[in-house]
């Protein structure tokens, strides 16, 4: 009866030391728990929301209010900024001729939220939003981020430019030894 004791206690302490094998089932360096944390559903990782108007007010408020749904829906908000604006002139042509009947100069204005991480179960129902909360003349455009957005959004110093091009033209700039 004792070695039907001892043989019990030993297949029970195998199996208790098998069972904590499972506990660091990670890598050599890493446990278990990283592997639980990350998400199982897809994430996206960057995305830019683009909304554009002719009305700056309207615009500015709407970014804030994009701005503020986002981060109520626990989706993190990583920067926002305003694009300088374009400026186009609209002409109005009289019924069969070539005579200018109106002139227009229109300024379009550009706002960009950019979040990241946004579940792909989620996206459907941030798109729904956006699309029922935007005031009329607001476009929105929803794009994965890309280099060329952040370059956009920066004024070029056409002062500074001139004067460079200024230097070059006259020899470039001296260099001493």
């Amino acid at each position: 009866m004792n070695n039907i004791q001892k043989v019990a206690y030993r297949a029970f302490l195998c199996r208790k030391l098998h069972q904590s094998h499972k506990l660091f089932d990670g890598g050599l360096y890493e446990p278990s728990y990283l592997e639980g944390m990350k998400s199982k559903v897809p994430l996206y990782d960057m995305l830019n929301i683009q909304m554009r108007g002719y009305d700056f007010p309207i615009l500015e408020s709407y970014q804030k209010f994009v701005h503020s749904l986002m981060k109520n829906m626990d989706i993190n908000v990583e920067e926002s900024w305003a694009t300088p604006h374009q400026e186009i002139q609209v002409t109005t042509l009289k019924p069969k001729s070539e005579v200018i009947n109106a002139q227009y100069d229109l300024k379009i204005y550009e706002r960009t939220v950019q979040i990241t991480d946004v579940v792909s179960t989620q996206l459907p129902i941030v798109l729904r939003a956006l699309e029922a909360s935007a005031p009329a003349g607001v476009t929105i455009h929803v794009l994965p981020h890309e280099e060329w957005h952040e370059e956009v959004r920066y004024v070029p110093d056409t002062e500074l430019k001139a004067l460079k091009q200024e230097l070059e033209d006259m020899g470039g700039p001296l260099k001493k030894k």
